[in-house]
């Protein structure tokens, strides 16, 4: 007699939908899961959670009304036993920290190609915790810091985003802040470490180990 093996049930919640279309037909069409529903927001997908009971949801962070971060203690109360994937575009510390202590069980940047996907989704359940490259560097870097640097948590993020190059306005963006702040944020960087210059702010912060 053959054994019936139950599929792997997952839900989407993109709310791209060529993203959301992708990620369906590429879990449906994959052998041993199943896709139980694919939704564009958190509010449609709650309406439905209690009927199809995934065992892993894929979130997005950015997304309309109540957005991925502030979804998941909400989605974990209704569903305690879900495995929680935020696949996203962002990968600055704040959002995967506040990801993963609001119980994401690993954190995937969108360019993860689709077999490392699928493997993920199959890690979770086995009890890991699936990230890509830079979102791991960056868990590593945390725990290397140097706990005495005068700088704030946010702070310390901008002057990472600025040591990787990006400007202003990506940092902006990125942080969901606007441009003033991050030039503020960067003025009281410079003053607590007594540096006139970008390049000296990230010379300090790394000798240092505050970033």
């Amino acid at each position: 007699m053959q054994i019936q093996h139950t599929p792997i049930t997952v839900a989407i919640i993109e709310d791209d939908s060529m993203i959301r279309e992708s990620y369906s037909y590429l879990i449906a069409n994959s052998e041993g899961f199943e896709v139980v529903g694919a939704y564009k927001s958190y509010e449609e997908a709650a309406k439905n959670f209690l009927n199809i009971r995934p065992d892993v949801i894929l979130l997005d962070v950015e997304l309309p009304g109540i957005n991925g971060i502030e979804a998941l203690p909400k989605i974990k109360k209704l569903l305690p036993t879900v495995q929680i994937l935020i696949l996203t575009v962002y990968e600055n510390n704040e959002t995967v920290f506040d990801a993963l202590s609001q119980g994401a069980s690993g954190y995937l940047t969108k360019n993860t190609s689709s077999n490392k996907i699928i493997e993920a989704i199959k890690e979770v359940l086995e009890g890991g915790a699936p990230m890509s490259a830079g979102v791991a560097r960056l868990v590593i870097n945390s725990f290397q810091r140097n706990q005495n640097s005068p700088l704030s948590k946010r702070e310390t993020e901008v002057l990472e985003n600025v040591s990787l190059g990006k400007s202003r306005r990506r940092i902006a963006d990125e942080l969901f802040i606007d441009m003033e702040t991050v030039k503020t944020h960067i003025k009281n960087i410079y003053q607590k470490l007594d540096v006139h210059s970008k390049a000296d702010a990230i010379k300090t912060a790394k000798e240092n180990k505050f970033i």
